[in-house]
């Protein structure tokens, strides 16, 4: 039976005119994503809660004012009160038979081909960017020849240890795993594949991350033990993959592209870092590396070019004093790249996890 008001509004009509908004992250109407819930209509008051695919504060507003004007266009509609609920959902992206870290909703590999090009920055200041815009973000940073996690995000304390489990450090609004925490600062790791692997294991089986929406693996460079150990025991829910506009750099970037793919893991898309120099006297952008070659390649390889993050020194001093560009300088030109960088990644995901997931798939072998 209709829920009908004195002026003749029903429940009906109000969840017939939400279901018709879009939500701004995947372009679907609240009705398709099922996203409108504990609709009720009291005299010519309408209230209803409405579930955001991201954290994004932007796009949550967004959807907030869409919703809130097709309510109030409607005859007999005096108030209108909305609850929107930010409530990140797995992507079912990724090997399907790996086993997800407990409370982890989303895992984003960051990589690169080569070192050099700057892929640490950019997953740190991804996790930070991240959590600014509403998310519950961690970062580990699995390189563990180089770890790097520690510096840039101004941490070095040891962690804790609570029922058998590693509790994470926190800075930035970011949880933070490395081996840079537990091992001393200037000793060498000396360890073969077997011992890296079964360390990167047990910091996804040990660490206690909590409830997060998105954990962001810093990756160490090339395609080697750690990459194929995190695909195998974990499902990847996307990979972004890290380069700079030189050919060298470009090269290597489309090895580890093709490395994901062969895997079954998506591809999110490529970020060029290093684009060009903003001048600070003329505000001109330099290309000193070259240009178009991020562009390019994403175009070649079919997937999005997610962001092109320029040259500043204050990145560099922000990675030495343990406060990253995207925490320091949000309003700068490198700190609302690294934003943009977060908004298309979070939006990916949120597309991805409206796909019905992959059945495993079934390999067999000869013997």
């Amino acid at each position: 039976m209709s829920n009908t008001t004195n002026g003749g509004l029903t429940t009906e009509q109000v969840q017939e005119v939400l279901a018709a908004v879009r939500e701004p992250a995947t372009g679907k109407t609240l009705g398709e994503a099922k996203l409108v819930s504990n609709v009720d209509v009291t005299g010519g008051t309408v209230r209803a809660t409405i579930e955001a695919l991201t954290p994004l504060r932007e796009m949550r507003e967004q959807m907030l004012a869409s919703a809130r004007a097709a309510l109030e266009a409607i005859p007999g509609v005096e108030r209108v009160e909305l609850d929107v609920q930010a409530k990140v959902r797995p992507s079912g992206a990724g090997r399907s038979d790996a086993q997800p870290i407990k409370g982890v909703k989303n895992t984003i590999a960051v990589a690169s081909g080569k070192g050099g090009v700057g892929k640490s920055t950019v997953a740190v200041n991804l996790a930070v960017s991240l959590a600014q815009a509403g998310a519950k973000v961690g970062l580990l940073d699995t390189d563990v020849y180089g770890p790097s996690a520690p510096l840039m995000m101004g941490v070095n304390d040891r962690p804790l240890m609570r029922d058998n489990k590693i509790i994470p450090l926190e800075a930035h609004g970011v949880k933070v795993m490395s081996i840079g925490f537990i091992m001393e600062p200037n000793k060498a790791l000396i360890w073969r594949g077997p011992l890296v692997a079964q360390l990167i294991t047990q910091f996804l089986n040990d660490v206690h991350w909590g409830d997060l929406d998105y954990l962001v693996l810093d990756l160490p460079p090339g395609t080697g033990d750690v990459q194929l150990t995190l695909v195998q025991k974990i499902p990847i829910s996307g990979a972004v993959i890290v380069t700079t506009p030189q050919e060298v750099a470009l090269a290597d970037a489309v090895k580890g592209l093709k490395m994901f793919e062969e895997v079954k893991t998506p591809v999110l898309g490529i970020v060029e870092n290093m684009s060009g120099f903003v001048c600070p006297n003329c505000g001109e952008m330099h290309p000193i590396f070259g240009e178009g070659g991020g562009k390019r390649t994403a175009e070649e390889n079919e997937v999005e070019l997610l962001g092109q993050i320029p040259i500043e020194p204050a990145i560099m001093t922000g990675g030495d004093t343990g406060t990253p560009q995207a925490a320091a300088a949000p309003d700068s030109e490198t700190g609302r790249a690294f934003g943009h960088l977060a908004t298309r990644v979070a939006v990916q995901l949120a597309n991805q996890s409206l796909v019905k997931p992959r059945k495993p798939t079934i390999m067999l072998r000869s013997v």
